[in-house]
């Protein structure tokens, strides 16, 4: 007889490896079971009872929920049974566990490997539950349309549609039960049902010294526009006088390729991972996007680099961002943001991706320091920088502390020195503190 195989199995009687392997095969090709054979396909045969060959179709029926093809044959005189599976379309269990075929031997699923069996071509924007449209922010849906019509994305009246209507159109609305993604475009609350679905930017001195934190919620038309400001907080503008003496702003990193990273990580994360957030590292010399979830299944970080089909995690999501004309549906973002790092005399940005999930990196491009002019400033000011220099922030607290001084002259120093853009005013109430702008 053949060897086995990632299709064929042998075993020398019925015991519980048999309901292993059948949940095996069922979960990824199928295959054949020869009961009454050894290892090496010497035919022993098995001899058993109508009654226990009965039984035994009932306990695979019960167990495993299947009816494979089970029958008695003979081979070489000896009674043989076969038992043939087909590739099941939803995962099949024995006693709670899950088993693959690897090869010719019966493996037990690991977690990542249950969780991606699970959802295999299926999309988590899409699944629906228990919200209703009282979930839904009415005005986050007509910025929307608005924002479609001017791109020529929706034609002009679409406006008028009533809520409902503008749910289903977008597919949205699946037989009146709303989808993961309307929650989380066009809901007051996303987090109210999915608690890690923001994202969490920090500035950091070094790799263990924050100086800066912010966790920005909300839906995702929400959370790209935050997002950008809070970046544009922690990280430095100059200002080039350009002709009829027009300023031009010029931040470390383009806005373009910000904003499209920022597009990239809401759309394509994977939502599926929900104990983990998009994260965004602010380091004096880079900025690093971490988005939960690798690359899509025939994506490769060698292929984003060049011309490419879009391939979209979550595609109701996408859509919507789409008509709203944040991006386009071509696959084009790696190239874009890497066109705008090139324009601004940037890098091309470091891709790296792991178990857990995809990073991007953007290296700032170095310029002379350039320090506060201390002429400018009192002495409590110079003091507070030299303190911000070596601890990264400063708080009303402490501002009053080093300088033996009244909350009122800390605050007014501190409001000068903003005014100055000197400092960054950073969170509120007792939470408040500042760090340099530069």
């Amino acid at each position: 007889m053949e060897s086995e195989s990632i299709i064929l199995e042998y075993k020398e009687e019925l015991n519980e490896g048999v309901f292993k392997t059948i949940s095996a095969f069922s979960n990824t090709q199928g295959g054949k079971v020869f009961i009454g054979v050894t290892n090496k396909g010497n035919i022993k045969g098995i001899y058993i009872s109508n009654k226990e060959f009965e039984n035994f179709v009932n306990r695979v029926v019960n167990l495993l929920g299947i009816h494979p093809g089970m029958e008695i044959i003979t081979l070489e005189n000896k009674p043989i049974m076969k038992i043939s599976i087909q590739e099941s379309n939803l995962p099949i269990s024995y006693k709670g566990k899950y088993y693959k075929r690897v090869g010719n031997t019966t493996r037990l699923m690991q977690d990542d490997e249950l969780r991606n069996f699970f959802i295999k071509g299926i999309n988590w924007d899409g699944f629906t539950g228990n919200y209703t449209l009282e979930d839904i922010q009415e005005e986050t849906i007509r910025r929307f349309q608005r924002m479609a019509i001017e791109n020529g994305r929706l034609r002009a009246g679409d406006e008028k549609d009533s809520i409902q209507n503008v749910l289903r159109k977008l597919k949205l609305l699946d037989a009146d039960k709303l989808t993961n993604a309307a929650i989380m475009l066009f809901s007051k609350d996303p987090q109210k049902y999915f608690i890690n679905t923001v994202v969490r930017i920090g500035r950091f001195k070094d790799q263990s010294t924050i100086i800066g934190d912010r966790i920005i919620g909300g839906n995702l038309f929400d959370i790209v526009e935050e997002a950008e400001e809070t970046i544009k907080q922690f990280i430095n503008v100059r200002y080039e006088i350009i002709d009829s003496f027009q300023r031009k702003d010029i931040w470390d990193y383009p806005l373009p390729a910000i904003r499209e990273a920022l597009f990239n990580a809401v759309i394509h994360r994977d939502y599926f991972k929900f104990n983990i957030q998009i994260q965004i590292k602010i380091f004096d010399d880079h900025i690093w996007f971490y988005n939960p979830g690798s690359l899509p299944e025939g994506m490769t970080i060698e292929r984003l680099k060049t011309t490419h089909p879009s391939i979209s995690r979550n595609p109701l999501i996408m859509n919507v961002f789409y008509l709203a004309g944040f991006v386009e549906e071509y696959g084009s973002g790696f190239g874009r943001i890497t066109k705008a790092l090139n324009q601004a005399g940037l890098d091309e940005p470091i891709i790296s991706e792991d178990k857990t999930g995809f990073v991007l990196q953007f290296k700032k491009k170095e310029y002379p320091v350039e320090y506060p002019d201390i002429e400018n400033l009192n002495e409590r000011q110079i003091k507070a920088v030299d303190y911000l220099k070596n601890k990264g922030r400063i708080s009303n607290k402490i501002y009053q502390e080093i300088n033996n001084t009244s909350k009122n002259t800390s605050i007014r120093d501190l409001n000068e020195m903003i005014e100055k853009k000197l400092l960054i005013r950073i969170g509120d109430g007792r939470s408040l503190y500042y760090i340099l702008k530069n």
